[in-house]
């Protein structure tokens, strides 16, 4: 009896090893530290986690979000993204207006517009570390307004891109410190219209 427990028990541990559970196998390399991870990724990868779980989003989870004044129209936000971009050290790479639908529902989207911005200095050096941080550039901003008059401005979460991996070489840290600074105050200054 005591044989075919311990064969059952042994049997369940493989298979569920082996089955490629991703939550052990993450609180396994968590917990042994044998990748020297940023002090920042656990936190990071859990506020992340916990986001997708409450909102099944995986989209809302990597983003920060403000909320734009109501009397600040999608134009206000236009001029005022463009004059904070220099204060910031950031050029504005693009714009698009992606679409306007007049008749929109309240819960639909009515107005969409999108900036590109950059730090060309920081671009280089981070490229020359890893070619992927090119999928993060060039750097985001939405303006999205609902039917019902409500505007947000939406952009990247850059806390995975800073600390998710290895702790980044200090002058990277810096460059990507100010990156994320200008990607949070631009549209937290923007959303009031300020410029």
């Amino acid at each position: 009896m005591r044989k075919s427990l311990l064969t059952v028990l042994m049997a369940a541990a493989i298979a569920f090893f082996v089955s490629g559970c991703s939550t052990v196998h993450m609180g396994w390399e968590a917990v042994t530290g044998q990748h020297k991870l940023d002090d920042g990724a656990m936190p990071a990868y859990d506020a992340m986690f916990t986001k997708v779980v409450k909102y099944g989003d995986p989209a809302r989870a990597m983003m920060k979000e403000w909320k734009v004044d109501a009397d600040v129209s999608g134009d206000d936000v236009k001029e005022s993204i463009a004059a904070l971009t220099e204060e910031y050290n950031m050029r504005l790479t693009g714009y698009v207006k992606m679409y306007t639908k007049e008749d929109a529902k309240p819960h639909e989207v009515k107005e969409a517009r999108i900036w590109s911005l950059c730090n060309l200095t920081t671009a280089k050096v981070f490229l020359n570390y890893s070619r992927y941080y090119g999928g993060f550039m060039p750097c985001r901003i939405m303006y999205v307004q609902y039917g019902n008059g409500d505007a947000y401005l939406i952009s990247m979460d850059m806390t995975l891109a800073i600390h998710g991996g290895h702790t980044l070489p200090p002058l990277m840290l810096k460059m990507a410190t100010l990156v994320q600074k200008a990607m949070e105050g631009i549209p937290e200054r923007a959303a009031h219209g300020d410029f």
